[in-house]
């Protein structure tokens, strides 16, 4: 049986002082689930995050790496620098990258490699935009992400992806698909997996749902058959809210 993994990203927000402050206050109150718990941080936070997580059953997790060990790379972070640190998750191609940042699944598939060329555990983003949803082809544009962001990688490898399915008309808006929507979404995404890798690898992979999730609909949506957790924006901000979401399943 899949285990439940509940990320929260808190994007460009908190700062030091403040992220060790919510870890604080975090920590004993989710210190008795079962599921994994990541909190994504700024690049700024992660080495005082890594500190204060310490002795709990808290991972952390980077927002953005580059495909590349070192070099001329102004302003960008390698694998081997988030890895060094202790890091040990990343977050890829999230809709918010693809948008303000030119990612494409080229640059997806190029990151994914290089974290598990670095030991890092990738939680991979895909999303369909609302004009795509209302032109019924969301399982065309889910499937093509998924299909070229695993592009070269190992049954292995895909096994140890977590794939966070985030439709982008719902990230920050208040709107949420429906548990049924959703789950049927994460179906299309594991039937792609099987077709490629097999059943057995398919049935493996985390398969995250995200976009306005929050502690008044975490239950419903993760205890679909094919959702096991949650990529959390806003309310992992909040550390009761995100303590709320966590332990409702």
């Amino acid at each position: 049986m899949r285990k439940k993994v509940i990320a929260g990203n808190w994007k460009m927000n908190m700062l030091p002082n403040e992220a060790i402050s919510f870890i604080e206050e975090f920590a004993p109150l989710v210190k008795d689930t079962q599921n994994e718990v990541i909190l994504c941080v700024p690049y700024t936070d992660l080495f005082y995050a890594l500190l204060s997580v310490q002795n709990t059953n808290i991972k952390i997790g980077a927002q953005n790496m580059h495909w590349e060990e070192k070099g001329a790379y102004t302003g960008e972070v390698s694998p081997k620098m988030l890895k060094t640190i202790g890091v040990e998750y990343v977050i890829i191609g999230h809709s918010e990258r693809r948008q303000y940042f030119n990612e494409t699944d080229e640059t997806v598939n190029k990151k994914i490699k290089a974290a598990f060329e670095n030991e890092l555990k990738p939680i991979v983003c895909v999303g369909e935009t609302l004009e795509e949803r209302e032109k019924g082809i969301t399982s065309q544009i889910i499937t093509s992400q998924t299909r070229l962001a695993l592009d070269g990688l190992t049954a292995e490898q895909v096994k140890n992806t977590i794939i966070a399915y985030e439709p982008i008309w719902a990230i920050g808006t208040g709107k949420t698909a429906t548990s049924d929507d959703a789950n049927n979404t994460i179906k299309e995404i594991r039937k792609e997996i099987e077709k490629i890798y097999g059943k057995d690898v398919a049935e493996c992979v985390i398969i995250q749902y995200g976009g306005s999730v929050k502690s008044v609909n975490a239950k419903e949506l993760f205890t679909m058959s094919d959702i096991d957790g949650g990529l959390v924006g806003g309310a992992s901000l909040k550390p009761e809210e995100f303590a709320n979401i966590v332990k409702s399943v």
